[in-house]
C-alpha cells in the first residue's frame, strides 16, 4: 500500500514538473513574434507612411514560413499601420538591447527607419522602400537601400487579417532589388552580402 503511494506521488511530481517546463515555454512564445514596443520623439518613416512621435508595436508577422515580414501597431495593436517586407541585415556582434538603425534625410525631414534588431540576434529586418524612396535614401545616406517596384508600397498599407491575403501575396512574389547610392539597380543579395558568406 506504501508502494503504490510512494509511486502516485512521484507520477504526481513529475507531472508538475512538466508541467512547469511547458508554462516555461509560453512564457518565451513572445520571443518569436520579437514584439519591441518603440516610443519615438519625433515623426518617424517607415515605408510608404510617416508615423507621429508615439509610442508603436513592431512585430515579425505571423506567416508561419517567412520571418522577413514585420507588422506596425498602434500602442493597444489595435491599428495596423503596415505589413512591410524585409531583407535580413547582418551584425556581427549582437546587442543585449533593442537596435533600430535609421537613414538620415534632409533638415526638416524625418528620420526613416532602415532596420530593426531584436536584442540578442545577429540578424535584423531591414526595411524593404519603394524603388523611388529606396533610391534617394541611398544617395543621402552613401549606401545600399533594399526596394520593391513603386507601384506596390500601397500594398503595405492595406488591413489584413491574414498572410495569406492576396495584398501579401502579391509583396511576396516580387523580385528584390536594391538601390545604390550611385543610381544603379542591383540584386537585393549583391547589395546586402552577409560578411565571410
Amino acid at each position: 500500500m506504501k508502494r503504490t503511494t510512494f509511486l502516485k506521488t512521484v507520477v504526481f511530481c513529475l507531472g508538475i514538473v512538466a508541467g512547469a517546463a511547458l508554462m516555461s515555454v509560453r512564457a518565451h512564445a513572445g520571443e518569436w513574434d520579437q514584439k519591441t514596443v518603440f516610443t519615438f520623439s519625433e515623426p518617424i518613416e517607415i515605408p510608404g507612411q510617416v508615423l507621429e512621435a508615439g509610442t508603436y508595436v513592431f512585430k515579425v508577422a505571423d506567416s508561419g514560413s517567412d520571418r522577413n515580414i514585420v507588422q506596425v501597431f498602434s500602442e493597444d495593436e489595435t491599428h495596423l499601420y503596415g505589413t512591410f517586407l524585409t531583407v535580413p541585415d547582418y551584425r556581427r556582434q549582437p546587442s543585449g538591447k533593442t537596435i533600430v538603425n535609421f537613414e538620415e534625410r534632409a533638415a526638416g525631414d524625418p528620420k526613416a527607419v532602415r532596420a530593426w534588431f531584436y536584442p540578442g540576434d545577429n540578424y535584423g529586418h531591414d526595411f524593404v522602400y519603394p524603388r523611388a524612396k529606396a533610391a534617394a535614401l541611398a544617395k543621402a545616406n552613401n549606401q545600399p537601400v533594399a526596394s520593391m517596384p513603386d507601384e506596390l508600397a500601397g500594398k503595405t498599407t492595406k488591413p489584413v487579417k491574414s498572410m495569406n491575403e492576396s495584398s501579401i501575396a502579391a509583396l511576396k512574389k516580387t523580385s528584390l532589388k536594391a538601390q545604390k547610392p550611385t543610381g544603379e539597380e542591383v540584386g537585393v543579395t549583391e547589395a546586402f552580402a552577409v560578411p565571410g558568406k
